[in-house]
């Protein structure tokens, strides 16, 4: 029957209301983060038209273009992907924050504006570097 837990507090024990579990996680701290209240408490910022994760990304961006504007960077992307691919299975996508290319040598920059470096990450950013022999530079 809907609303009642077997084999616990008897017969008739019904399940706790969804706001009296929600006002218990909040206080305990676990379980969903509030509204409003991202995982990684990043701000999703726009700068000229472009939607960035955070403000630190935004920032990077805003930062990046001018080097470009100066002539020290060049072929600035936003969010390029990287299929992962291993023996002929794709086993992820790494997409980067921004992949630019330095005026003076050439080299190719791939760069993440991290504040947390999630398992995941580390595991893309290794795989990127076996892959394709691209460092991933954070900032």
């Amino acid at each position: 029957m809907p609303g009642r837990r077997a084999g616990v507090g008897g017969k008739n024990a019904q399940m706790p209301s969804k706001s009296r579990t929600d006002a218990f996680s909040a206080v305990l701290g676990v379980g969903k983060p509030l509204q409003g209240t991202r995982k990684y408490r990043n701000v999703p910022t726009t700068v000229d038209g472009k939607r960035f994760a955070s403000k630190r990304e935004a920032a990077r961006y805003q930062t990046l273009v001018m080097r470009q504007r100066v002539g020290e960077i060049r072929g600035l992307e936003c969010q390029p992907r990287y299929p992962l691919v291993v023996n002929g299975v794709k086993v992820a996508t790494y997409v980067a924050d921004f992949v630019y290319a330095v005026a003076d040598t050439g080299e190719l920059v791939v760069e993440d504006a991290k504040g947390v470096r999630t398992r995941d990450y580390v595991m893309k950013s290794k795989l990127l570097l076996a892959l394709y022999g691209h460092q991933v530079r954070e900032v």
